[in-house]
């Protein structure tokens, strides 16, 4: 089985592996930011692959020829994160025996990616906040302020909205770096581009091992879909570099698969989620929706039903004029004549949910109780913004 990782890769120049819906509309987000200066919030899962997209933001950019300087927040010591990001001066602390720059500084005129962002202590947040709104900082130790050209790439696997709900994470940093979220999807929800990932890995690491790697069974690459991914990208790499080292680069069938799969699943894992990804055909879910949309339509004429007998048939009819001059009448009159199609009903109620969710289409999918594939799908379909 021969698979094409490469010329995937290649095909976008951003060294992004995918041809699924789901990665293409990804790959169109960052060819149009890239160029550009503002702020990117990158999330998802641990493992989906972050910061490839935060490198291909900035081979898109045009700060290409310049650093990026990438940060863990989430590894760095509390007592010593603001002196890591914004430098210090010589004798600011105990230990600091001369003057430091710090991230921020070696980033001048390139990129700096801060990963777990949602790590970031609140009173380091409110310097970073100012980094974002002029490129002002002051070093530990100085109040001497330094100005700094940086593009800053931010990511996290946390939900920033429960942070900030929990006050773990101040809401005016979210405001500002929210303006352009990229969220990388887990793989179990593009999994027909496992087998790029697979071919790209398999023929990276062979090459540097020198394993002659007889290939894979279409059986065996079919497992491999249907496994649940819980570590993502980053565990489909671990697997694949153990299979050829394991089973010395032989032909992998789809028993040799299913035995390592096993094998690799941690007790908990086996406990709580299944191997196979249950998935909802598209008919299932536009039954769904459109029976969420029903009931929606019938609560509504119920009311109004109830609002004409209590007020009065007069009344009623002069609350229906004047509902009917309101957006939305369409699903308030209860007569055949005046409903939405489905199509319609589809597309008010894709764009309440992301109106909603303010433009999160995992949360909006869950609200519709679709998967964001078929959200995907539909928002192309109805040219929903």
């Amino acid at each position: 089985m021969v698979m094409n990782g490469q010329s995937a890769e290649y095909q976008n120049g951003l060294g992004i592996i995918g041809t699924s819906l789901e990665m293409q509309e990804i790959i169109q987000v960052i060819q149009n930011v890239g160029p550009t200066d503002i702020t990117v919030l990158v999330t998802g899962e641990s493992g989906v692959g972050k910061e490839v997209v935060a490198h291909a933001i900035h081979r898109a950019s045009k700060r290409a020829a310049k650093p990026m300087v990438t940060v863990n927040c989430g590894a760095i010591p509390e007592g010593i994160i603001e002196s890591e990001l914004f430098g210090h001066e010589k004798g600011s602390f105990t230990g600091a025996s001369e003057a430091r720059k710090g991230y921020f500084e070696l980033a001048d005129e390139g990129t700096i990616f801060l990963d777990e962002i949602g790590e970031l202590p609140l009173a380091t947040q409110v310097k970073f906040l100012r980094i974002l709104e002029n490129g002002e900082f002051n070093r530990v130790g100085s109040s001497v302020p330094r100005k700094v050209d940086v593009r800053v790439i931010a990511a996290t696997n946390k939900i920033l909205e429960e942070e900030v709900r929990n006050r773990h994470f101040r809401q005016d940093l979210y405001y500002r770096l929210r303006s352009i979220n990229i969220r990388i999807p887990a793989l179990r929800e593009h999994n027909e581009d496992i087998p790029l990932l697979f071919d790209k890995f398999a023929k990276e690491f062979s090459e540097r091992n020198t394993i002659d790697f007889k290939g894979i069974t279409a059986e065996a690459m079919q497992a491999l879909m249907n496994y649940y991914w819980h570590g993502n990208v980053r565990e489909l790499r671990n697997v694949v570099e153990s299979l050829l080292v394991i089973e010395g680069g032989k032909n992998i069938t789809v028993d040799i698969v299913n035995k390592y799969l096993h094998d690799y699943q941690s007790p908990a894992t086996e406990r709580n989620l299944p191997a196979v990804v249950a998935k909802h055909t598209e008919f299932d879910e536009r039954q769904m929706l459109y029976r969420a949309l029903i009931e929606i339509k019938s609560d509504i004429v119920e009311l109004k039903t109830i609002l004409t007998t209590a007020i009065g048939m007069n009344e009623g009819a002069l609350l229906g004029d004047e509902m009917a001059a309101l957006p939305g009448r369409e699903i308030i009159h209860g007569t055949a004549h005046d409903t939405l199609s489905i199509e319609e009903m589809e597309r008010k109620m894709i764009v309440e949910a992301l109106q909603q969710f303010h433009g999160n289409r995992k949360l909006a999918a869950d609200a519709l109780k679709i998967s964001e594939r078929t959200l995907y799908r539909k928002i192309k379909e109805y040219g929903v913004l």
